[in-house]
């Protein structure tokens, strides 16, 4: 697939589009081919570029490309020119750096230490300062991704060792990281201090893993070891004697975990366990907490799918209510299909959900979603509703309102923009959305669902700032330019 621009978003389109998957194993003779299967369980967190980077005792080979996993890495041939014992791979949903093929990880770079192949999930706040400084001093970037940037810090370290140089260069970054990285010999992972983005340590027969969520150790058999502890580095390496060592260093000051809510709110799977937690308990459990905090008078609990089901039966068994699927999502719709022009563009709300009229007509819903963005596709969904004969229409959101934009990875929409920030109450988002009633969760109604504890104002034990505003790290890139300044620097652009 040639390279082409990366379109304008389309925040009509009214999601969340997360960061990015990570996947690593060491030490099988099929590693390339459980990479692409880890990275087929991981497609949900980015669908736009997939990599893979595999070693195979003499050289590295790399295949990356544009587009699903599938498209690619199903083809015995592709998997073919991958060979070795050791490989790692990646799904991408760029939110630093647009989507041509030179910023599809993982990233490699011929070192003084050898090769080195970097991918992570994430995002660097201070990525555009360091990049800035990097080629003040004479760094030349290749690509627009600030995973660059770690390569060139690992370059530029004076340690000895290539696991050195790569925790030398984890203290220049600020942000949200779960970094995997492999040389001839080792496989590394890494987490942030404050272990935003999620990542863990598997087992398959005796050969590491590391993974973005367990259910890409799940679709290979493998078993869950344990998370990488955040600010920890987790060094597996070939022994002479064939034997894999696994060490663990702690670089960072000690502190407390604070994964990141939207992590079972949204983007992690449902069958996924994040930081010791199932996340289908914890979407089921929001939805408990919503009815409990917002109950209606209804005769149908209907979700939003897919992200709103398990919050719905949550609240359906709380209230009593019958859940019904209301709304039928087709799941064979991709994105090229919708974005062509405009005209066709506006029926993308019903091109990817369908009322079932026989469950809705002539009845009260409660309209069951994970998060309000924009509200645009809540009010297309409020109309087909409708459309379809109900007589009334309540929205319920299983999770709060989102005020603040993200800079760990994850693609949001400026703050005014954002549904929460443009009405000046909840009446008035409900009028604009076309709902009879609106209700979200609280932030403490969320904190229980997860941790089974409300929120501690003074330190809090989840990063929680799209809805708080209390961002965990500092946000260099952010504060530290002039509004006019691109967010990005700008590289040469490769024709279509």
């Amino acid at each position: 697939m040639s390279d082409h621009p990366k379109a304008i978003p389309d925040w009509d389109a009214d999601t969340l589009r997360e960061e990015c998957g990570v996947f690593g194993i060491l030490g099988h003779p099929e590693a390339a081919t459980l990479t692409a299967l880890g990275l087929h369980a991981l497609q949900h967190r980015g669908q736009e570029a997939a990599g893979i980077v595999s070693f195979d005792g003499r050289q590295f080979h790399s295949e990356r490309q544009l587009g699903l996993v599938g498209d690619h890495f199903t083809d015995p041939a592709t998997v073919g020119r991958l060979p070795g014992h050791l490989a790692m791979g990646h799904v991408r949903y760029s939110t630093t750096g647009e989507t041509i093929l030179r910023n599809v990880q993982p990233l490699f770079a011929e070192l003084e230490v050898g090769g080195i192949a970097i991918a992570h999930n994430g995002n660097f706040t201070n990525g555009l300062t360091l990049r800035r400084q990097l080629i003040a001093h004479g760094a030349i970037c290749q690509s627009t991704s600030d995973t660059e940037v770690v390569l060139h810090l690992i370059a530029r370290s004076k340690k000895a060792a290539s696991s050195d140089r790569f925790i030398d260069a984890l203290m220049h970054l600020e942000g949200a990281f779960a970094l995997v990285a492999m040389t001839r010999t080792k496989l590394i992972g890494a987490r942030d201090m404050n272990g935003i983005r999620p990542l863990v340590l598997g087992d398959l027969d005796g050969r590491p893993i590391f993974a973005s969520e367990t259910c890409a150790l799940d679709i290979i058999g493998a078993k869950f070891v344990r998370d990488v502890e955040n600010g920890e580095v987790v060094i597996c390496e070939t022994q002479p004697d064939g034997s894999i060592s696994i060490e663990s260093v702690k670089p960072f000051p000690p502190r407390p975990e604070r994964i990141c809510l939207f992590e079972y709110v949204y983007f992690a799977r449902p069958d996924s366990v994040v930081a010791g937690r199932p996340v289908y308990s914890a979407r089921k459990r929001m939805g408990i907490n919503l009815a409990q905090e917002a109950p209606v008078v209804a005769d149908v609990v209907v979700p939003v799918p897919d992200g709103g089901t398990p919050a719905a039966i949550g609240y359906a068994q709380a209230s009593g209510i019958p859940f019904e699927l209301g709304i039928i999502r087709n799941h064979y719709v991709g994105r090229t299909f919708i974005e062509p022009t405009q005209s066709i563009r506006a029926f993308g709300v019903k091109l990817k959900h369908s009322a079932n009229r026989a469950e809705i007509d002539g009845k009260r819903v409660v309209l069951i979603d994970d998060s309000i963005v924009r509200g645009t596709t809540s009010v297309k969904i409020v109309q087909m509703i409708r459309d379809a004969g109900a007589r009334e229409v309540h929205i319920r959101v299983a999770s709060p309102m989102i005020f603040h934009s993200d800079y760990y990875g994850i693609d949001t929409p400026d703050p005014e923009h954002l549904l929460a920030n443009q009405y000046k109450d909840l009446d008035a988002m409900c009028r604009f959305i076309g709902a009879d009633s609106l209700a979200f969760l609280s932030i403490d109604g969320l904190y229980d669902a997860v941790g089974g504890i409300r929120r501690n104002p003074l330190s809090p034990q989840f990063t929680d700032h799209h809805f708080t505003g209390d961002y965990p790290t500092s946000l260099t890139d952010l504060t530290g330019r002039p509004k006019s300044d691109p967010k990005t620097l700008s590289l040469m652009r490769e024709a279509s």
